[in-house]
């Protein structure tokens, strides 16, 4: 742990507006390229780009791509959500179970497989995640609640298994001995900077003990507040996991 008990500045990271503006546009038009392209190889190159592109965002667009009339797309859309790793696109997957024909059939099987395993995986972590404030008094309620959906699912990618929002000591103490794992609680604050940019800063607590650990920082300026939080978001789940050692 680099400085347990203490108050923690870390990780100036300043991104030109355009390269997130860049990010942005290519989930928007690789979406937009898989649901109107007019010929399957385009659609099929679309779905296999918003696999990559490791953003949350990609999932709608392609649980829509299950239901394309070229089984080559369904297929690729089936192959990308087992790339993208989102939980969540478990449920697009068994809706499309009846599918007919047999790669499409196949694929979804083996992103199921994948996606299934993920879920199950043995926690490494116990973390409740007491939520996200805007302190800047200017961010839309819906950016807020994205970035805490972001910063959920960047825990669930590194292992975390996530607490309710309210429960008892001793159900909390059960699962911890359970898993053989430590408990963490984090909170987040979103600050603005006198550049003009933001801080997200995460402040951690023994869980469900309530001793204070420490608090990171994570700063970006250069873009839109909604391009600087999907960031800023999975950065400091990393800096937090990182300086409070939540995998060891």
């Amino acid at each position: 742990m680099r400085s347990p008990s203490s108050l923690l500045a870390l990780v100036l990271l300043t991104l030109p507006g355009f390269v997130m503006a860049q990010v942005d546009s290519r989930i928007a038009s690789l979406s937009k390229q898989l649901g109107q392209g007019q010929e399957p190889r385009l659609r099929s190159q679309a779905a296999q780009g918003l696999g990559s592109s490791d953003d949350p965002e990609a999932l709608k667009p392609l649980c829509e791509g299950l239901k394309d009339p070229s089984e080559q797309v369904r297929a690729a859309a089936a192959q990308a959500l087992g790339k993208l790793k989102e939980v969540a696109g478990l449920e697009c997957l068994k809706a499309r179970k009846s599918e007919s024909d047999a790669a499409a059939q196949a694929a979804i099987k083996a992103s199921m497989e994948t996606l299934q395993a993920l879920k199950a995986r043995p926690p490494k972590v116990y973390v409740q995640l007491g939520g996200v404030k805007d302190k800047t008094g200017k961010l839309r309620p819906e950016v807020v609640k994205v970035t805490e959906a972001r910063m959920r699912r960047k825990l669930a990618q590194m292992g975390a298994m996530l607490a309710p929002a309210k429960e008892a000591k001793a159900a909390a103490q059960g699962v911890l001995r359970k898993h053989g794992i430590a408990g963490y609680r984090v909170t987040a604050e979103i600050q603005p900077t006198e550049e003009g940019g933001l801080v997200v800063r995460m402040v951690c607590i023994g869980y469900p003990d309530q001793a204070l650990l420490g608090d990171v920082e994570v700063q970006a300026s250069g873009a839109k507040p909604e391009d600087l939080l999907k960031v800023l978001a999975p950065r400091i789940i990393e800096e937090a996991a990182d300086t409070f050692e939540w995998d060891t």
